[in-house]
């Protein structure tokens, strides 16, 4: 008899996806809050300018503008909202599943972009 094909991630995989995103939140919610004070306070000099996110950001000839950190805190914003939908919908048990197809979005894909919400196939498709 033919394995029939699974239709959703067991309890046991939900946590493990449940884990990588709760890691990826709270650093991108530690770097939304560097991007807010990088806007906010830009001239200060307090211990936040040390942490190696905000060398990363400054790597460079200069530092940030104002409106490219804004950019920045609203892409990481946006991220942070995807995150929070995938944790919804590991506790609904929809998580990892295709929105266009209804098919399983492979462990891979899962792991390198733990908020997708579209197999391969349909991302593709999209184009």
């Amino acid at each position: 008899m033919a394995e029939k094909e699974k239709t959703r991630y067991s309890d046991e995989e939900l946590e493990e996806f449940r884990q990588i995103i709760l890691e990826k939140l709270d650093k991108a919610r530690k770097d939304y809050n560097l991007l807010k004070n990088a806007i906010t306070h830009e001239e200060s000099n307090d211990t936040e300018d040390t942490s190696p996110t905000f060398k990363v950001l400054e790597e460079g000839a200069t530092t940030l503008s104002r409106e490219e950190a804004g950019k920045l805190a609203q892409r990481q914003l946006k991220f942070i909202q995807h995150l929070e939908a995938a944790l919804v919908r590991i506790e609904n048990k929809t998580y990892g599943i295709c929105r266009e197809t209804g098919k399983l979005i492979p462990k891979e894909r899962l792991r390198a972009v733990p908020h997708a919400t579209l197999s391969i196939e349909a991302k593709q498709k999209q184009r």
